[in-house]
């Protein structure tokens, strides 16, 4: 007769609560071991993506083999390759082919960007600068003069700005920023990385707008590596975290965190009427109207003083390039008329092309940042006047009637409004 693994009655309790003890540890184990497996392999995914995103050693390697054989010069090559006193430091690296760091040259921080290579096909869900590896460098050719440089450059120019008068001024702000070592001669190395850099929109916005305030300034180059000014602050709101604890932070958490997180609201108010200053120097600059096709949190920054600087212009397009690169793009719907997030035109039904003109202008998608941003925390006698103004902000349209008059009206009301506010506090 086999026996009873709990023979007595008395013994019946004790058995019950041995066999209940020994359940709830299985399933303690079995759920902490899932959390571990699942936590692991959260963090190998996203250490594989960080890996893919951040490949400063590869870049390196490239531009300062191309230094070394010279093939590209530039002003810094020498401290990037030899001396090693430029070095990159946290990435910032949001795709794999815009590789972007801050970093330390010699005593000087900076941000440094660096493009890898690209697939050879232009697409609207890529970047509007392809870069092909397989000829990366090759122009100018040994030989070529310094006036048929120039005239390479014009052309280039003539394509993305389109044909203005004062394009030769351009040009020759090219050369004098190409000259790196400023002996007053552009050697073939300086050209090739000269070259290699205006395909870039950032790039090419930055000589333009080198003496707005806003624009971060260029402190070298090395091939199509560029070293920039940096920024104390590298988004417009909320706070940097390590990208393990962003994992397990809820969106709609991390949103409320980056409103928590902000300046007060005299110092957001300096910030905005920065970002509008902005809107002005690309509207009608003096060499044709740029685009901002991505205007987000991400891409703004500011300094100590709360000044605002751009930290990734590279979403910042001449108007004349994008309309030819979308124009007669085949489409379905709106939605396949769209470069960048925020740069949008229409899809003709009846023939099924993307039309070239843009819906909506840069000082609209700027007032749709701020509105948040703004609103929250405006002082109680001038929130009702604010969000009025921030509304019809919103509301332009690049095709009304008077648009280029309603612009230039609401983007004064807005400073105005702001400044009379801020003027004789301290964070002014």
């Amino acid at each position: 007769m086999a026996r009873s693994l709990c023979p007595g009655a008395w013994l019946r309790k004790p058995c019950y609560l041995q066999a209940r003890f020994s359940y709830v540890r299985m399933k303690y184990l079995f759920f902490s071991w899932l959390v571990v497996f699942v936590g692991s392999w959260i963090i190998y995914v996203q250490y594989s993506t960080y890996t893919e995103l951040c490949r400063g050693k590869d870049c390196k390697k490239i531009i300062c083999d191309k230094y070394k054989t010279g093939v590209i010069d530039g002003p810094a090559c020498n401290s990037l390759c030899v001396t090693e006193t430029l070095y990159f430091g946290k990435c910032l690296s949001t795709k794999p082919n815009n590789q972007m760091y801050l970093g330390i040259w010699g005593n000087l921080p900076g941000v440094v960007k660096c493009q890898m290579e690209q697939a050879l096909h232009l697409d609207f869900g890529t970047e509007l600068e392809p870069r092909k590896e397989i000829v990366l460098f090759d122009k100018p050719t040994r030989g070529t003069t310094v006036q048929k440089f120039k005239e390479m450059v014009y052309s280039l120019f003539k394509a993305k700005l389109g044909d203005q008068g004062n394009l030769p001024e351009l040009v020759n702000l090219i050369l004098t920023v190409a000259d790196g070592d400023k002996d007053g001669q552009v050697s073939l190395g300086e050209a090739k990385s000269a070259w290699a850099l205006l395909q870039l929109n950032e790039f090419l916005l930055m000589v333009i707008l080198q003496d707005k305030e806003h624009t971060p300034k260029l402190m070298g180059f090395c091939g199509d590596l560029y070293v920039m000014e940096s920024v104390e602050y590298t988004s417009l709101y909320g706070i940097s975290l390590p990208w393990v604890i962003e994992l397990f932070i809820p969106s709609g958490f991390r949103r409320s965190m980056d409103q928590l997180f902000t300046p007060s609201w005299p110092r957001k108010a300096k910030i905005a009427i920065g970002l509008l200053e902005f809107v002005e120097d690309v509207f009608h600059g003096p060499y044709g109207n740029f685009l901002m096709c991505d205007i987000s949190a991400k891409n703004l920054g500011y300094n100590d003083k709360y000044d605002l600087k751009m930290v990734d212009m590279r979403k910042i397009v001449p108007e004349t390039n994008l309309k030819e690169l979308i124009k007669d793009r085949h489409c379905e719907s709106d939605l396949d008329c769209v470069y960048g997030t925020d740069c949008r035109t229409s899809c003709d039904q009846s023939t099924m092309k993307c039309t070239s003109e843009v819906i909506q202008p840069n000082l609209a998608k700027a007032c749709q940042l701020l509105k948040d941003y703004l609103l929250r925390g405006a002082p109680s006698e001038i929130r009702e006047e604010l969000e009025k103004q921030l509304y019809s902000c919103i509301a332009l349209k690049v095709t009304a009637n008077q648009m280029e008059m309603e612009h230039s009206l609401i983007l004064n009301n807005l400073k105005t409004l702001l400044w009379k506010k801020i003027s004789y506090t301290n964070d002014s």
